[in-house]
């Protein structure tokens, strides 16, 4: 990840209504903001035997702490 991103930037462009993915714990996630203070994080690599839920209701809070540990954060494209 680019030293320069940060989680203000990443609110930021959540908040501007951008999907992203992200790699947290060897798993592939696509996140977008739903309303205020609320996140949708949809699992994109669905495992045989993977006991993550497939769509998560997250707060902001939630996002700041996870957000040290997201790898390889990508804008999503149509």
């Amino acid at each position: 990840m680019d030293k320069n991103y940060n989680i203000e930037k990443f609110q930021k462009e959540l908040d501007e209504g951008y999907s992203l993915y992200f790699t947290y714990v060897r798993n592939r996630y696509l996140i977008f903001k739903t309303s205020e203070n609320c996140y949708t994080q949809k699992l994109i690599t669905i495992h045989d035997k993977n006991p993550h839920p497939v769509i998560q209701m997250l707060t902001k809070k939630r996002v700041v702490e996870m957000f040290p540990f997201m790898e390889d954060i990508e804008y999503k494209q149509n």
